[in-house]
Protein backbone atom coordinates (compact mmCIF):
# COMPACT_ATOMS: atom_id res chain seq x y z
CA UNK A 1 0.00 0.00 0.00
CA UNK A 2 2.72 2.05 1.03
CA UNK A 3 4.08 1.62 -2.95
CA UNK A 4 0.86 2.43 -4.22
CA UNK A 5 0.37 5.58 -2.30
CA UNK A 6 4.00 6.75 -3.77
CA UNK A 7 2.95 6.03 -7.18
CA UNK A 8 -0.64 8.21 -6.65
CA UNK A 9 1.45 10.74 -5.48
CA UNK A 10 4.02 11.26 -8.37
CA UNK A 11 1.46 10.39 -10.63
CA UNK A 12 -0.43 13.57 -9.05
CA UNK A 13 2.49 15.36 -9.09
CA UNK A 14 3.11 15.21 -12.60
CA UNK A 15 -0.31 16.13 -13.78
CA UNK A 16 0.03 19.51 -11.95
CA UNK A 17 2.95 20.18 -12.61
CA UNK A 18 2.69 19.20 -16.60
CA UNK A 19 -0.21 21.83 -16.04
CA UNK A 20 2.23 24.61 -14.64
CA UNK A 21 4.75 23.68 -17.51
CA UNK A 22 2.40 24.33 -19.97
CA UNK A 23 1.09 28.12 -18.36
CA UNK A 24 4.91 29.30 -17.62
CA UNK A 25 5.95 27.63 -21.24
CA UNK A 26 8.75 25.64 -20.92
CA UNK A 27 9.17 22.41 -21.86
CA UNK A 28 7.67 19.93 -18.71
CA UNK A 29 10.25 17.22 -18.65
CA UNK A 30 12.39 19.79 -17.65
CA UNK A 31 10.33 20.89 -14.90
CA UNK A 32 9.27 17.40 -14.00
CA UNK A 33 12.83 16.31 -13.62
CA UNK A 34 13.70 19.33 -11.12
CA UNK A 35 10.75 17.87 -9.24
CA UNK A 36 11.53 14.51 -8.81
CA UNK A 37 14.89 15.64 -7.58
CA UNK A 38 13.39 18.06 -5.07
CA UNK A 39 10.75 15.46 -3.83
CA UNK A 40 14.02 13.27 -3.37
CA UNK A 41 15.50 15.23 -0.87
CA UNK A 42 12.22 15.66 0.62
CA UNK A 43 12.38 14.42 4.74
CA UNK A 44 10.31 10.79 4.71
CA UNK A 45 9.96 10.38 1.10
CA UNK A 46 11.44 6.11 0.95
CA UNK A 47 14.03 5.31 -1.43
CA UNK A 48 12.45 4.47 -4.52
CA UNK A 49 14.36 2.22 -6.84
CA UNK A 50 14.24 2.22 -10.32
CA UNK A 51 13.78 -1.02 -11.50
CA UNK A 52 15.83 -1.63 -15.14
CA UNK A 53 13.51 -4.23 -16.24
CA UNK A 54 10.64 -2.40 -15.87
CA UNK A 55 11.83 0.61 -17.89
CA UNK A 56 12.95 -1.89 -20.42
CA UNK A 57 9.46 -3.80 -20.95
CA UNK A 58 6.86 -1.18 -19.51
CA UNK A 59 8.42 2.07 -20.49
CA UNK A 60 10.47 1.79 -23.73
CA UNK A 61 8.21 -0.57 -25.80
CA UNK A 62 4.59 1.37 -25.71
CA UNK A 63 6.81 4.91 -25.63
CA UNK A 64 8.78 4.04 -28.76
CA UNK A 65 5.81 1.93 -30.61
CA UNK A 66 3.54 5.16 -31.00
CA UNK A 67 6.40 7.10 -32.36
CA UNK A 68 6.98 4.52 -35.04
CA UNK A 69 3.49 4.50 -35.31
CA UNK A 70 2.74 8.43 -36.15
CA UNK A 71 6.11 9.19 -37.74
CA UNK A 72 5.67 9.50 -41.79
CA UNK A 73 7.23 6.73 -43.04
CA UNK A 74 7.60 8.53 -46.92
CA UNK A 75 9.68 11.09 -44.76
CA UNK A 76 11.63 8.69 -42.55
CA UNK A 77 12.58 6.97 -45.81
CA UNK A 78 14.30 10.26 -47.43
CA UNK A 79 15.67 11.32 -44.83
CA UNK A 80 17.28 8.06 -44.18
CA UNK A 81 20.77 8.80 -44.98
CA UNK A 82 20.86 11.56 -42.60
CA UNK A 83 18.72 9.09 -39.62
CA UNK A 84 21.41 6.49 -39.71
CA UNK A 85 23.96 8.38 -39.54
CA UNK A 86 23.08 9.84 -36.67
CA UNK A 87 21.47 6.53 -35.18
CA UNK A 88 24.40 4.25 -36.10
CA UNK A 89 27.37 5.83 -37.01
CA UNK A 90 26.97 8.49 -34.65
CA UNK A 91 26.07 6.59 -31.48
CA UNK A 92 29.78 4.39 -32.44
CA UNK A 93 32.08 7.52 -32.45
CA UNK A 94 30.22 8.72 -29.71
CA UNK A 95 30.41 5.71 -27.61
CA UNK A 96 34.77 5.70 -28.32
CA UNK A 97 34.97 9.40 -27.70
CA UNK A 98 33.52 8.99 -24.12
CA UNK A 99 35.53 6.11 -23.61
CA UNK A 100 39.02 7.45 -24.40
CA UNK A 101 37.97 10.56 -22.55
CA UNK A 102 37.15 8.85 -19.25
CA UNK A 103 39.66 6.11 -19.45
CA UNK A 104 42.60 8.55 -19.41
CA UNK A 105 40.53 11.00 -17.21
CA UNK A 106 39.75 8.63 -14.56
CA UNK A 107 42.46 5.92 -14.01
CA UNK A 108 40.09 3.77 -12.00
CA UNK A 109 38.11 2.81 -15.34
CA UNK A 110 39.82 0.21 -17.72
CA UNK A 111 39.20 0.35 -21.00
CA UNK A 112 35.74 -1.96 -20.77
CA UNK A 113 34.65 -0.02 -18.03
CA UNK A 114 34.87 3.29 -20.19
CA UNK A 115 33.64 1.62 -23.42
CA UNK A 116 30.33 0.29 -21.45
CA UNK A 117 30.03 4.30 -19.94
CA UNK A 118 30.00 5.18 -23.62
CA UNK A 119 27.61 3.02 -24.74
CA UNK A 120 24.99 4.10 -21.83
CA UNK A 121 25.69 7.97 -22.69
CA UNK A 122 25.74 7.55 -26.99
CA UNK A 123 22.04 7.69 -27.93
CA UNK A 124 20.38 10.52 -27.41
CA UNK A 125 16.91 9.86 -26.00
CA UNK A 126 13.37 8.74 -28.00
CA UNK A 127 10.94 10.32 -24.88
CA UNK A 128 13.56 13.26 -24.62
CA UNK A 129 14.07 14.57 -27.92
CA UNK A 130 10.40 14.63 -28.91
CA UNK A 131 8.77 15.62 -25.67
CA UNK A 132 11.27 18.78 -25.57
CA UNK A 133 11.15 19.70 -29.28
CA UNK A 134 6.76 19.48 -29.51
CA UNK A 135 5.34 23.06 -29.58
CA UNK A 136 8.67 24.59 -30.48
CA UNK A 137 7.50 25.00 -34.49
CA UNK A 138 10.15 22.93 -36.11
CA UNK A 139 9.82 22.12 -39.69
CA UNK A 140 8.09 18.70 -40.21
CA UNK A 141 11.67 17.37 -41.99
CA UNK A 142 13.51 17.94 -38.88
CA UNK A 143 10.94 16.48 -36.48
CA UNK A 144 11.13 13.37 -38.52
CA UNK A 145 14.93 13.22 -38.26
CA UNK A 146 14.96 13.24 -34.74
CA UNK A 147 12.27 11.01 -34.27
CA UNK A 148 13.85 8.92 -36.31
CA UNK A 149 17.05 8.93 -35.16
CA UNK A 150 15.84 8.43 -31.10
CA UNK A 151 13.92 5.23 -32.78
CA UNK A 152 16.99 3.71 -34.09
CA UNK A 153 19.59 5.11 -31.75
CA UNK A 154 18.44 2.61 -28.91
CA UNK A 155 19.13 -0.22 -30.68
CA UNK A 156 22.73 0.63 -31.55
CA UNK A 157 23.86 1.62 -27.96
CA UNK A 158 22.16 -1.09 -25.82
CA UNK A 159 24.06 -3.69 -28.43
CA UNK A 160 27.14 -1.62 -27.49
CA UNK A 161 26.34 -2.13 -24.24
CA UNK A 162 25.95 -5.64 -24.14
CA UNK A 163 29.43 -6.03 -25.81
CA UNK A 164 30.68 -3.73 -23.12
CA UNK A 165 29.44 -5.50 -20.49
CA UNK A 166 30.53 -8.67 -21.87
CA UNK A 167 33.83 -7.30 -22.10
CA UNK A 168 33.40 -6.26 -18.20
CA UNK A 169 32.79 -9.92 -17.29
CA UNK A 170 35.59 -11.14 -18.81
CA UNK A 171 34.10 -12.44 -22.13
CA UNK A 172 36.91 -10.84 -24.25
CA UNK A 173 35.87 -8.27 -27.74
CA UNK A 174 36.65 -9.34 -30.91
CA UNK A 175 35.94 -7.24 -33.89
CA UNK A 176 34.87 -9.87 -36.51
CA UNK A 177 32.41 -11.62 -33.57
CA UNK A 178 30.89 -8.34 -32.26
CA UNK A 179 30.03 -7.53 -35.86
CA UNK A 180 28.31 -10.65 -36.70
CA UNK A 181 26.84 -10.25 -33.67
CA UNK A 182 25.64 -6.97 -34.63
CA UNK A 183 24.13 -7.91 -37.79
CA UNK A 184 22.06 -10.86 -36.11
CA UNK A 185 20.54 -8.83 -33.36
CA UNK A 186 19.64 -5.76 -35.94
CA UNK A 187 18.16 -8.14 -39.17
CA UNK A 188 16.65 -10.45 -36.58
CA UNK A 189 14.91 -7.58 -34.56
CA UNK A 190 13.86 -6.14 -37.57
CA UNK A 191 12.70 -9.59 -38.93
CA UNK A 192 10.65 -10.22 -35.47
CA UNK A 193 9.03 -6.76 -36.21
CA UNK A 194 7.79 -7.20 -39.96
CA UNK A 195 6.81 -11.27 -38.86
CA UNK A 196 4.37 -9.81 -35.86
CA UNK A 197 3.33 -6.82 -37.31
CA UNK A 198 2.04 -8.78 -40.73
CA UNK A 199 0.51 -11.49 -38.14
CA UNK A 200 -1.26 -8.59 -36.21
CA UNK A 201 -2.36 -6.89 -39.12
CA UNK A 202 -4.18 -9.81 -40.20
CA UNK A 203 -5.84 -10.67 -36.91
CA UNK A 204 -6.79 -6.96 -36.94
CA UNK A 205 -8.67 -7.09 -40.20
CA UNK A 206 -10.76 -10.34 -39.18
CA UNK A 207 -11.78 -8.04 -36.17
CA UNK A 208 -12.16 -4.95 -38.48
CA UNK A 209 -14.78 -2.48 -36.97
CA UNK A 210 -14.61 -4.17 -33.28
CA UNK A 211 -13.12 -1.01 -31.34
CA UNK A 212 -12.93 -2.68 -27.76
CA UNK A 213 -10.53 -6.14 -29.40
CA UNK A 214 -8.25 -3.55 -31.85
CA UNK A 215 -7.18 -1.22 -28.85
CA UNK A 216 -6.69 -4.08 -26.96
CA UNK A 217 -4.54 -5.61 -29.56
CA UNK A 218 -2.59 -2.59 -30.17
CA UNK A 219 -2.45 -1.80 -26.55
CA UNK A 220 -0.18 -5.07 -25.67
CA UNK A 221 1.43 -5.68 -28.94
CA UNK A 222 4.74 -3.63 -28.14
CA UNK A 223 4.95 -5.73 -25.33
CA UNK A 224 4.93 -9.22 -26.85
CA UNK A 225 7.29 -7.99 -29.75
CA UNK A 226 9.80 -6.86 -27.26
CA UNK A 227 9.62 -9.77 -25.49
CA UNK A 228 9.68 -12.14 -28.43
CA UNK A 229 12.59 -10.61 -30.34
CA UNK A 230 14.50 -10.82 -26.26
CA UNK A 231 13.23 -14.13 -26.11
CA UNK A 232 15.15 -14.93 -29.38
CA UNK A 233 18.52 -12.70 -28.41
CA UNK A 234 17.47 -10.35 -31.20
CA UNK A 235 16.79 -6.32 -31.00
CA UNK A 236 13.50 -5.92 -28.42
CA UNK A 237 13.99 -2.04 -29.28
CA UNK A 238 14.30 -2.58 -33.70
CA UNK A 239 11.20 -5.09 -33.55
CA UNK A 240 8.90 -2.94 -31.53
CA UNK A 241 9.95 0.11 -34.13
CA UNK A 242 9.47 -2.03 -37.08
CA UNK A 243 6.01 -2.96 -35.60
CA UNK A 244 4.80 0.49 -35.54
CA UNK A 245 5.90 1.39 -38.61
CA UNK A 246 4.50 -1.58 -40.36
CA UNK A 247 0.92 -1.41 -38.46
CA UNK A 248 0.92 2.27 -39.44
CA UNK A 249 1.71 0.88 -43.33
CA UNK A 250 -2.09 -0.75 -42.79
CA UNK A 251 -3.52 1.75 -40.63
CA UNK A 252 -6.53 2.87 -43.49
CA UNK A 253 -7.35 -0.88 -44.21
CA UNK A 254 -7.34 -2.49 -40.12
CA UNK A 255 -9.56 0.63 -38.60
CA UNK A 256 -12.37 2.45 -39.95
CA UNK A 257 -12.09 6.34 -38.69
CA UNK A 258 -13.93 6.06 -35.65
CA UNK A 259 -11.96 3.12 -33.88
CA UNK A 260 -8.35 5.27 -35.24
CA UNK A 261 -9.60 8.50 -33.38
CA UNK A 262 -10.14 6.15 -29.81
CA UNK A 263 -7.15 4.28 -30.72
CA UNK A 264 -5.24 7.33 -30.94
CA UNK A 265 -7.20 9.07 -28.02
CA UNK A 266 -6.32 6.02 -25.74
CA UNK A 267 -2.52 6.26 -26.95
CA UNK A 268 -2.62 9.89 -26.32
CA UNK A 269 -3.22 9.50 -21.93
CA UNK A 270 -1.35 6.82 -22.12
CA UNK A 271 2.07 8.41 -23.55
CA UNK A 272 1.24 11.23 -21.63
CA UNK A 273 1.11 9.53 -18.04
CA UNK A 274 4.24 7.17 -19.28
CA UNK A 275 6.41 10.30 -20.42
CA UNK A 276 5.96 12.40 -17.30
CA UNK A 277 6.78 9.60 -14.71
CA UNK A 278 9.71 8.36 -16.51
CA UNK A 279 11.15 12.25 -15.90
CA UNK A 280 9.96 12.11 -12.36
CA UNK A 281 11.57 9.13 -11.81
CA UNK A 282 14.82 10.08 -13.54
CA UNK A 283 14.85 13.14 -10.86
CA UNK A 284 14.20 10.69 -7.98
CA UNK A 285 17.39 8.75 -8.97
CA UNK A 286 20.19 11.84 -8.01
CA UNK A 287 19.61 11.68 -4.39
CA UNK A 288 20.03 8.27 -4.06
CA UNK A 289 23.46 7.96 -6.55
CA UNK A 290 25.01 10.64 -4.27
CA UNK A 291 24.94 8.58 -1.25
CA UNK A 292 26.44 5.91 -3.08
CA UNK A 293 29.51 8.63 -3.66
CA UNK A 294 32.08 8.99 -1.15
CA UNK A 295 31.40 13.10 -0.39
CA UNK A 296 35.00 13.62 -1.67
CA UNK A 297 34.37 12.33 -5.21
CA UNK A 298 31.00 14.28 -5.88
CA UNK A 299 32.68 17.27 -7.24
CA UNK A 300 35.29 15.87 -9.32
CA UNK A 301 33.58 13.48 -10.42
CA UNK A 302 30.61 16.25 -11.71
CA UNK A 303 33.34 18.18 -13.14
CA UNK A 304 34.07 15.48 -15.29
CA UNK A 305 30.16 14.85 -16.21
CA UNK A 306 30.42 18.23 -17.44
CA UNK A 307 33.21 17.53 -19.81
CA UNK A 308 31.61 14.45 -21.36
CA UNK A 309 28.64 16.37 -21.94
CA UNK A 310 30.30 19.21 -23.34
CA UNK A 311 32.31 16.50 -25.41
CA UNK A 312 28.95 14.66 -27.30
CA UNK A 313 27.81 17.99 -27.70
CA UNK A 314 30.67 19.35 -29.62
CA UNK A 315 31.06 16.18 -31.24
CA UNK A 316 27.46 16.08 -32.48
CA UNK A 317 27.70 19.18 -33.76
CA UNK A 318 30.68 18.70 -35.89
CA UNK A 319 29.22 15.34 -36.96
CA UNK A 320 25.34 16.92 -38.04
CA UNK A 321 27.12 19.49 -40.48
CA UNK A 322 29.65 17.19 -41.61
CA UNK A 323 26.89 15.40 -42.80
CA UNK A 324 24.74 18.00 -44.28
CA UNK A 325 27.99 18.99 -46.05
CA UNK A 326 28.04 15.79 -46.99
CA UNK A 327 24.32 15.56 -48.19
CA UNK A 328 24.94 18.32 -50.32
CA UNK A 329 27.42 16.86 -52.45
CA UNK A 330 25.21 13.89 -53.19
CA UNK A 331 22.13 15.79 -53.99
CA UNK A 332 24.71 17.99 -56.60
CA UNK A 333 25.90 14.78 -57.79
CA UNK A 334 22.17 13.49 -58.31
CA UNK A 335 21.72 17.05 -60.38
CA UNK A 336 25.05 16.45 -62.18
CA UNK A 337 24.47 13.08 -63.06
CA UNK A 338 20.73 12.65 -63.60
CA UNK A 339 21.85 9.28 -65.42
CA UNK A 340 22.87 7.55 -62.13
CA UNK A 341 19.31 8.33 -60.34
CA UNK A 342 19.01 5.20 -58.69
CA UNK A 343 22.47 6.06 -56.53
CA UNK A 344 20.95 8.69 -54.90
CA UNK A 345 17.19 7.25 -54.83
CA UNK A 346 16.86 7.93 -50.35
CA UNK A 347 17.96 11.30 -50.76
CA UNK A 348 15.77 14.22 -50.40
CA UNK A 349 16.20 16.99 -53.28
CA UNK A 350 17.93 19.69 -50.72
CA UNK A 351 20.44 19.85 -47.94
CA UNK A 352 19.53 20.56 -44.52
CA UNK A 353 19.21 24.16 -43.41
CA UNK A 354 21.93 25.53 -41.26
CA UNK A 355 19.55 26.81 -38.61
CA UNK A 356 17.85 23.29 -38.85
CA UNK A 357 21.20 21.85 -38.48
CA UNK A 358 21.63 23.29 -35.07
CA UNK A 359 18.35 22.79 -33.73
CA UNK A 360 19.33 18.55 -34.30
CA UNK A 361 22.50 19.15 -32.99
CA UNK A 362 21.44 20.84 -29.74
CA UNK A 363 18.70 18.40 -29.25
CA UNK A 364 20.68 15.55 -28.64
CA UNK A 365 19.50 15.19 -25.04
CA UNK A 366 20.17 12.07 -22.97
CA UNK A 367 17.54 10.32 -20.66
CA UNK A 368 15.58 7.20 -19.58
CA UNK A 369 17.42 4.50 -21.72
CA UNK A 370 20.65 6.10 -20.76
CA UNK A 371 19.84 5.40 -17.06
CA UNK A 372 17.77 2.28 -17.35
CA UNK A 373 21.29 1.22 -18.99
CA UNK A 374 23.42 2.45 -16.08
CA UNK A 375 21.04 0.95 -13.14
CA UNK A 376 20.92 -2.72 -15.71
CA UNK A 377 24.74 -3.00 -15.00
CA UNK A 378 25.08 -6.04 -12.86
CA UNK A 379 25.89 -6.04 -9.14
CA UNK A 380 28.58 -8.61 -9.20
CA UNK A 381 30.61 -10.74 -12.28
CA UNK A 382 30.28 -14.80 -13.02
CA UNK A 383 32.83 -15.01 -10.26
CA UNK A 384 31.13 -13.36 -7.49
CA UNK A 385 33.16 -10.58 -7.36
CA UNK A 386 31.22 -7.33 -7.40
CA UNK A 387 31.21 -5.15 -10.11
CA UNK A 388 34.16 -2.84 -10.68
CA UNK A 389 33.10 0.85 -10.00
CA UNK A 390 29.67 0.33 -10.60
CA UNK A 391 28.68 3.11 -8.82
CA UNK A 392 31.08 5.61 -10.47
CA UNK A 393 29.65 4.33 -13.58
CA UNK A 394 26.37 5.17 -12.39
CA UNK A 395 26.51 8.62 -11.13
CA UNK A 396 28.45 9.57 -14.22
CA UNK A 397 25.54 8.54 -15.82
CA UNK A 398 22.65 10.22 -13.99
CA UNK A 399 24.27 13.68 -13.86
CA UNK A 400 25.31 13.22 -17.58
CA UNK A 401 21.52 12.74 -18.11
CA UNK A 402 20.44 15.64 -15.95
CA UNK A 403 23.08 18.07 -17.37
CA UNK A 404 21.81 17.28 -21.07
CA UNK A 405 17.92 17.42 -20.26
CA UNK A 406 18.43 20.76 -18.16
CA UNK A 407 20.50 22.37 -19.77
CA UNK A 408 20.27 21.56 -23.62
CA UNK A 409 16.57 21.32 -22.72
CA UNK A 410 15.94 24.77 -21.10
CA UNK A 411 18.02 26.59 -24.15
CA UNK A 412 16.26 24.61 -26.88
CA UNK A 413 13.26 26.79 -26.79
CA UNK A 414 15.60 30.23 -26.75
CA UNK A 415 17.82 28.70 -29.44
CA UNK A 416 14.83 27.80 -31.79
CA UNK A 417 13.35 31.45 -31.08
CA UNK A 418 16.21 33.22 -31.77
CA UNK A 419 16.86 31.41 -35.15
CA UNK A 420 13.36 31.93 -35.69
CA UNK A 421 14.02 35.68 -35.42
CA UNK A 422 17.06 36.17 -37.59
CA UNK A 423 15.30 34.10 -39.84
CA UNK A 424 12.19 36.72 -40.08
CA UNK A 425 14.91 39.52 -39.91
CA UNK A 426 16.55 37.91 -42.84
CA UNK A 427 13.39 37.56 -45.16
CA UNK A 428 12.39 41.33 -44.52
Amino acid sequence: MENYSIVLFIMAIMIVLSAVATRIKIPYPILLVLAGIGIGYLPGIPAITLNPEVVFLIFLPPLLHDAAFNISFKELRNNWPTVSSLAISLVFLTTTAIAVTTHYLIPELNWPMAFALGAILSPPDAVAATNVTKGLGLSHRTLTILEGESLVNDASGLIAYRFAVAAIAGAGFRFFNAYFQFLIVVIGGVGVGILFGLVLAYFLRRVYGNSLIAISAMAVSPFIAYLLAEEVHVSGVLAVVVLGITLSQYTNRLFPTSVKNQNKSFWDVIIFLLNGLVFILIGLQFPQVVKSIDHDEILPLIGFSFLISIIMLIIRMWWVFGHNNNLEKAINKRKLFPQRQGRFRFYTDEKIDWRDALVIGWAGMRGIVSLASALALPLTLDEGKAFPERNTLIFLSVVVVLITLVVQGLSLPFLVRFLKMGDSTEKS
